[in-house]
């Protein structure tokens, strides 16, 4: 088992930045790779941002490419997402999972990953 919490949201006005973290906990050894994913009410959950564990290889939505970064402190057990330029459209709960099968194809992809935390709110004013 790998337990995940999400911290670090919040409200902030559109042009500014948040730092999202992630602390796993657990059978963190197992884990191949880290997500951020996001929802809004009504919406599909979408995928934001992906990183290998193990070597670092990050992934990013088109929407989200140049503004937000994934990182990882592995001695920590953490991951990261920090972003920049915030848009109101970024307005979501923020769920960050861990993906324990190798198999970075599938990174973008909600069902490879085996746990998720409990989500974080971000909110973007105009």
């Amino acid at each position: 088992q790998v337990q995940l919490v999400e911290s670090g949201g919040g409200l902030v006005q559109a042009g500014g930045s948040l730092r999202l973290s992630c602390a796993a906990s657990g059978r963190t050894f197992s884990t191949y790779a880290m997500g951020w994913f996001r929802q809004v009410p009504g919406k599909e959950r979408e995928f934001v941002a992906a990183i290998k564990w193990s070597g670092g290889t990050t992934y990013y939505a088109d929407s989200v490419k140049g503004r937000f970064t994934i990182s990882r402190d592995n001695a920590k057990n953490t991951v990261y997402l920090q972003m920049n330029s915030l848009k109101p459209e970024d307005t979501a709960v923020y769920y960050c999972a861990a993906h324990t099968a190798t198999g970075w194809a599938a990174v973008t992809l909600e069902y490879p990953y085996d746990y998720w935390g409990q989500g974080t709110q971000v909110t973007v004013s105009s």
